[in-house]
């Protein structure tokens, strides 16, 4: 893998997320009447910095809160389940954006600012991250189609390998991770499917369409009976990959994709990324001047082409006025190092300590 991959991904993510949030559910109507007949072209910035929602910030959180499990798993020898980490940390994550009472911190991220301003695109998951008990894929808990969870699977393809996942136990756990939170079987199938092609373009140069056809047949046998919606997800990337194929004018394609749900912003994704001619920009453009959920589209797109391209690919314009960048970047670093301490083996990290095993006791 290319070290620039995973930092590529991850801003790339922030990238598409930052610049569709101006415009989210926002009608293409409204963004041309905004922003002129070729809708948003670029940020339009907040005292002169980009600003990330939700969707970056719930990736962020979930990559803490797995490191977090693979320190403890090196240092201690064991860890708790991973699902008890990811639910930890976006529950710590769902805090701050309430007002709510300080609790033991297990993320560092908690301390950054640009993460936790409040800028919760999906109320409902708030709702759901403050039950006792959080939903499942046999008893899902908050039935909601949104794509609120699509960016936690990035951080689950990311650290999968550090983890001890192999491909299946990978995708399944995307799908539980977002199942906390988002019970319908399209949503939760959505995040476990883009967790496979997040995996797919990190590690090779295949083409989406292949890993996509590549992955038609996992489902089932991950799934089992659970799968028995899946038509829901692929009808969409269907039309995607087909409209992608004939040229079909971009807009009029985003706006019959609908973009609204977990899977149609899947789609988005896909169609954006199938018809950019590996140039980041016009994915961006793409990916959110439609009447969906721009945030959703250009967040997955952006993850997903700046997987594939790598971080030297993102124009800078982009980049230097992202605020959270320094702390995406530093992130990014350690998914990608992951803990390079162990039992017995005499090297220390202090800073490695601080984030990642004593965070909440600062």
């Amino acid at each position: 893998m290319k070290n620039s991959r995973i930092p590529g991904a991850v801003l790339g993510l922030a990238v598409g997320d930052a610049m569709g949030h101006t415009v989210d559910a926002q009608s293409i109507e409204e963004i041309c009447e905004t922003y002129g007949p070729d809708g948003l072209l670029g940020y339009d910035l907040a005292n002169g910095y980009a600003d990330v929602t939700s969707y970056t910030q719930i990736f962020a959180f979930t990559a803490n809160g797995l490191l977090v499990a693979e320190t403890h798993r090196r240092l201690r020898g064991r860890a708790a389940p991973l699902a008890r980490y990811v639910s930890a940390s976006l529950r710590e994550w769902a805090r701050s954006q309430q007002y709510s009472a300080p609790a033991r911190d297990i993320c560092w991220l908690s301390r950054v600012p640009e993460l936790k301003r409040r800028f919760c695109m999906d109320t409902g998951i708030l709702d759901a991250l403050s039950r006792e008990t959080l939903g499942t894929l046999d008893s899902p808990a908050y039935r909601s189609a949104k794509p609120s969870v699509l960016t936690e699977a990035l951080a689950i393809a990311i650290l999968a390998p550090k983890l001890g996942l192999d491909a299946p136990a990978r995708d399944r756990f995307a799908a539980e991770c977002a199942a906390m939170t988002h019970g319908r079987p399209e949503s939760w199938l959505a995040a476990g499917l883009l967790c496979r092609l997040y995996a797919g373009v990190l590690e090779t140069d295949a083409p989406l369409h292949e890993l996509i056809d590549e992955a038609r047949g996992t489902l089932p046998a991950i799934f089992g009976s659970l799968a028995g919606q899946a038509h829901r997800l692929w009808e969409p990337i269907q039309l995607a990959q087909t409209m992608a194929a004939s040229g079909r004018n971009s807009r009029e394609a985003m706006c019959s994709l609908g973009c609204a749900t977990a899977a149609e912003a899947l789609a988005g994704a896909v169609y954006a990324v199938e018809t950019c001619g590996g140039d980041f920009d016009t994915a961006m453009i793409t990916s959110v001047n439609h009447s969906g959920r721009s945030c959703a589209v250009g967040a997955v797109t952006g993850a997903i082409l700046g997987a594939r391209l790598g971080e030297e690919a993102l124009p800078d314009f982009y980049l230097g006025c992202l605020e959270p960048a320094a702390a995406l970047r530093e992130l990014a670093r350690d998914c990608r190092t992951g803990c390079t301490m162990g039992i017995g083996s005499g090297l220390f990290d202090d800073d490695w300590d601080r984030k990642y095993l004593h965070a909440g006791q600062a």
